[in-house]
């Protein structure tokens, strides 16, 4: 890289220690510094929504699969996600900061005790900040291949220095800095991304390249699934994207709570969607076309970089770089505020003598250190990340699969249909899901496997979270739970604004 590349990066950490100075003036609490006192704008929380989305993985894994799938690999991830927003814009999003308004929560996990019960709260919370750990490991080593491929970092290095430095801004600015730094990322992302592309058309003959350059790129390349991108596997990962992104996905969830009111979370979720479903047509096409510059690339992980080196003019590939790990630290940073909320709302105060919650200060103090810890923790991971199949590996196998089982219970708790659903559903389908998931990666693995690999993906993925869904719903038919707490607490999401039954679903919730 160029002596500006680097200088554009070196801007690119001052800038990231000013957002985390800024954003540490707005918080004098732990609501501050988890979900900014409900006081985050719509369209802040649309575009950080967005952008939490992404992670230097996209430019890692992501592209590899475009490189060898193609389209595919658009309509899997892009598509999903937007159908995900679109069924969460009407289902789920307005439902979050309701619960901020009507029992005080800044933990996604806290309405669960008084919705199921304590020991439903810590069997998720427990299990769920377990699993972020290797997604978030995930991160830090694809930031580190991008890393090692632009400048010959080691991946060991490459892990700690973009994880050292998330480390420092995110436990002083809270979600604050954390959406900051995703309208910073989606900025940087904007320039380098438009650059990129109209870079590669114009290498490509102009603007015609893209509907021509298809028949340049290997067979299948233009098709809506191809290898083992099956339709199966895209209506799989539609399942997990609406779990995942309406809130499973906890960080995601604190990005609803953090707003005025339900509508104001309806807003956000849809235009999220609508970025979902026309800016990775932006960031994919120089991917798609990785295959006419780069043939028979060894490694396809490492093809986006290398169009970024052979294509974009010095600064630029530092821009391009400084915006990959913005992705990374954002989505990491917001992964660690979450995990924090749920040690310090949810575990914290269940292993307390008294059962409270810690003082204003001491909890503030404990916010911030929890997720100085989280992140040291997953740094730890992703060094042993080959241990676990892998940057796709960690992404796909493991929090694909096991994210479902623990937010069912958590997703579809919030809905009236659901409301006969209670703790033993919530700990049965879990519990299934798990165990669904650990059956077929191990007992039957040489089975599922010689179905062929899409098949073997799909089912993977699919089936504990489906298994976790058939059971919860059936758990409640056959073993209905009765509850006028329970009845007010989800009659009381269906609207904005007070409610007469909010103070004694409250004062339950604190007896608890």
């Amino acid at each position: 890289m160029a002596v500006l590349d680097w200088v554009v990066i070196a801007g690119y950490f001052v800038v990231m220690v000013v957002i985390g100075i800024y954003a540490k003036s707005k918080i004098s609490d732990a609501s501050d510094f988890y979900v900014a006192g409900g006081k985050l704008p719509a369209w802040l929380v649309g575009i950080s929504h967005h952008m939490s989305g992404y992670s230097a993985a996209v430019f890692v894994g992501y592209a590899a699969l475009a490189y060898t799938t193609g389209f595919a690999v658009y309509v899997w991830w892009a598509l999903s996600i937007t159908v995900a927003c679109s069924v969460g814009a009407w289902l789920f999003a307005p439902r979050w900061p309701r619960l901020r308004q009507k029992l005080g929560i800044i933990s996604p996990l806290e309405y669960l005790a008084t919705r199921y019960n304590v020991p439903t709260e810590q069997l998720l919370a427990w299990s769920g900040a377990a699993l972020k750990v290797f997604d978030v490991a995930a991160k830090w080593v694809a930031s580190a291949i991008l890393l090692q491929v632009f400048a010959g970092l080691p991946v060991m290095w490459g892990i700690l220095v973009v994880g050292g430095v998330t480390m420092v801004y995110s436990t002083i600015g809270g979600i604050w800095a954390d959406v900051l730094t995703d309208l910073g990322q989606f900025l940087i992302q904007f320039i380098a991304a438009i650059a990129m592309l109209g870079i590669v058309l114009v290498q490509l003959g102009g603007v015609s390249a893209l509907w021509t350059m298809w028949d340049q790129l290997p067979a299948g390349h233009a098709s809506p699934f191809n290898n083992d991108l099956t339709v199966w596997f895209f209506l799989a990962y539609c399942i997990i994207s609406t779990l995942s992104y309406n809130g499973g996905t906890w960080n995601l969830a604190m990005r609803m709570i953090s707003t005025a009111d339900g509508a104001a979370a309806r807003r956000s979720m849809i235009f999220s969607g609508v970025l979902y479903l026309i800016w990775p047509l932006v960031l994919f096409i120089p991917m798609w076309a990785a295959p006419i510059f780069l043939p028979g690339l060894a490694n396809p992980e490492e093809s986006y970089a290398l169009m970024a080196q052979q294509f974009l003019p010095a600064g630029l590939v530092g821009l391009v770089l400084a915006g990959m790990f913005a992705h990374t630290m954002a989505m990491t940073a917001s992964d660690a505020n979450a995990i924090s909320s749920v040690v310090v709302r949810d575990i914290i105060p269940a292993l307390r003598r008294d059962r409270g919650f810690l003082p204003a200060r001491k909890e503030l103090f404990m916010a911030r250190l929890t997720t100085f810890l989280f992140i040291v923790l997953s740094m730890g991971i992703a060094l042993t990340a080959d241990s676990f199949g892998g940057v796709l590996g960690l992404l796909i196998a493991w929090f694909g699969a096991l994210v479902g089982p623990i937010a069912v219970p958590m997703l579809l708790g919030l809905l009236p249909a659901f409301r006969r659903s209670g703790s033993a559903a919530a700990i049965t389908s879990w519990a299934v899901g798990l165990a669904v998931f650990a059956v077929n990666k191990y007992a039957l693995a040489g089975p599922i496997e010689a179905m062929g690999t899409a098949s073997a993906q799909a089912l993977t993925v699919a089936a504990p979270v489906v298994c976790s869904i058939v059971v919860f719903t059936l758990y409640g038919l056959i073993s209905p739970r009765r509850s006028a707490t329970v009845d007010a607490l989800v009659d009381s999401l269906g609207y904005d604004g007070p409610t007469a039954d909010a103070p004694a679903v409250a004062a339950e919730r604190a007896a608890r």
